[in-house]
């Protein structure tokens, strides 16, 4: 089936594009989220004749989304869930608990939006992107702990971790610097896991 595209989507092209789609997925998704309207005669006629009200529309949409991006550039989640010893979750981290935990923090997303497309099963720090219009999207930070506190001391760890590669990035652009780099490197391996006995007792 022939479409023409009202927006652009991955994969397919974008706004005025006309192309062929499997029937289904047309059907399915486009047509009824108005993302594609079908490609004969008369919807090619509208459009052209709407192709400046829909590309004003579009742009003005997305000045919207990139300011909320850059709003959002940066946020930091904390996801509370129930984990066992070995930091596997009962049960997982959809995209829909990420998009209700960014409207916790006062944005409006929809799970849709959230490009998580494999459940987290385990404790530990992530990033997912979201879309915020077809053209734009942004990083989200996500943390998945037993607790606040957890979930903290998470993130001390992998600063610390960070502040030892920093270091031994130094050592090894200086002369001799090498074999110490090497050491730290050696050292950054012993770093306890994020999920181990200690973090499953905290």
């Amino acid at each position: 089936m022939e479409v023409i595209l009202l927006e652009r989507i991955d994969q397919l092209g974008q706004m005025g594009d006309i192309v062929k789609v499997k029937a289904g997925f047309a059907r399915n998704y486009l047509l009824p989220k108005k993302k594609a309207m079908r490609a004969n005669k008369e919807s090619r006629a509208f459009f052209e004749s709407k192709r400046v009200e829909l590309e004003a529309a579009n742009l003005e949409r997305r000045g919207e989304a990139e300011e909320v991006a850059k709003k959002m550039d940066g946020t930091k989640l904390i996801i509370v869930r129930q984990a066992g010893e070995s930091g596997q979750l009962y049960g997982s981290v959809t995209a829909r608990d990420i998009g209700d935990a960014l409207k916790e923090e006062g944005y409006t997303v929809d799970r849709g939006q959230v490009l998580l497309h494999i459940p987290v099963k385990m404790l530990g720090t992530f990033t997912t992107a979201v879309r915020l219009h077809p053209e734009v999207q942004v990083d989200v930070e996500c943390t998945v702990a037993r607790s606040i506190e957890e979930a903290n001391m998470m993130e001390q760890k992998a600063a610390e971790f960070l502040e030892r590669q920093e270091d031994a990035d130094k050592l090894a652009a200086t002369d001799g610097g090498e074999e110490a780099a090497d050491e730290n490197a050696d050292a950054l391996e012993d770093v306890p896991a994020l999920n181990d006995e200690d973090d499953a007792n905290a």
